[in-house]
């Protein structure tokens, strides 16, 4: 999903009336050694992640100031109030040092709030970010493999995102809105998924699959009914990226789908069960299944890429879906 995508999963209608301007810096790469470590998170039983050192700290950031202020700079070429892109790009780099948190979502406030106390022409910011991962490698030690805490590999796997907004108030900055998630979640299921019981009409050429081996890719997003929990100060109420993505790739495991949106729906069901703080969780799913080429003996199969294109399913959920499953 591109950084724009993700941005319109927070949106709502009221912006197409309004004048769209505004400008900023993207592709801000950040990199922090020894940030605050993420702890004291609630554990769950679908994953056993507790937290994070946060030893490499890695995010890919995205700025967008907007202001009346800034209307000269279109119309008359006057740049008198323009803070250079540079300059931006500058800024956050310095607010990486003076961070103290553990979060992506509580970093993004943070550099925020001091653009907004910093230059009184931006009357709203929305900062965003990817996260660039990195995995710790393990090395012998004294009696088995242990982890290095000194070297590290980037990873190309999935990634947790933030989205923050934020709008000058008399108290300071507040946060108008927001979004947390995690993207490219790649999984494959060989066995234990169907598609069967759709349409069939003259232009079905696609055949009912009892049971298929299913590859997705799978983008969750999630809200929170009280935003100052997505910023990780009270590490109970944070939601982890790593723990909706195990729940992810847990009920995979254990739901025999009939369709990818059988499947998102009963993740969702989960992700709402286990946080009780969040106000709604979205999803955007892409079908990557590979076309069955050959049988073999038992459940072996020869399996090819599939042919473009490739279908997609996207589908949001509040504690109303969780409730009518429970009566």
């Amino acid at each position: 999903m591109t950084v724009n995508q993700k941005r319109s999963a927070s949106r709502t209608a009221d912006d197409s009336e309004q004048r769209t301007m505004n400008y900023g810096k993207e592709k801000i790469a950040v990199y922090r050694t020894y940030a605050s470590s993420l702890e004291g998170v609630r554990t769950i039983p679908e994953s056993s992640f507790d937290g994070r050192d946060n030893t490499l700290f890695g995010l890919d950031v995205r700025v967008q100031v907007d202001g009346e202020a800034f209307l000269p700079s279109f119309s008359e070429g006057d740049n008198s109030m323009v803070v250079a892109t540079d300059s931006m790009k500058n800024f956050v780099l310095h607010q990486a040092g003076e961070y103290d948190g553990a979060t992506i979502e509580g970093f993004l406030e943070f550099v925020g709030s001091q653009f907004l106390d910093t230059y009184s022409q931006m009357e709203s910011i929305q900062m965003s970010a990817d996260e660039i991962p990195f995995e710790e490698r393990d090395v012998p030690g004294e009696n088995d493999f242990e982890d290095s805490g000194l070297v590290f590999r980037q990873s190309h796997n999935e990634s947790a995102f933030g989205e923050i907004y934020l709008d000058r108030s008399e108290d300071g900055p507040v946060i108008a809105d927001h979004i947390s998630g995690v993207t490219d979640i790649e999984l494959v299921k060989v066995k234990g998924s169907s598609f069967t019981d759709y349409v069939q009409d003259e232009y079905t050429t696609l055949p009912e699959r009892e049971d298929r081996a299913l590859h997705i890719t799978l983008d969750i997003f999630w809200t929170y009914a009280e935003s100052a929990d997505a910023l990780g100060t009270d590490p109970e109420r944070y939601v982890p990226a790593e723990q909706v993505r195990d729940i992810a790739q847990v009920v995979f495991h254990e739901v025999d789908s009939n369709s990818i949106q059988d499947l998102i729906y009963q993740i969702g069901l989960r992700v709402l069960e286990r946080f009780p703080q969040l106000e709604s969780v979205s999803f955007e799913a892409n079908n990557r299944t590979w076309i069955q080429e050959r049988d073999l003996d038992g459940d072996a199969k020869v399996l090819k890429e599939p042919p473009r294109p490739t279908g997609f399913q996207q589908f949001s959920m509040d504690h109303s879906d969780l409730e009518e499953m429970s009566e």
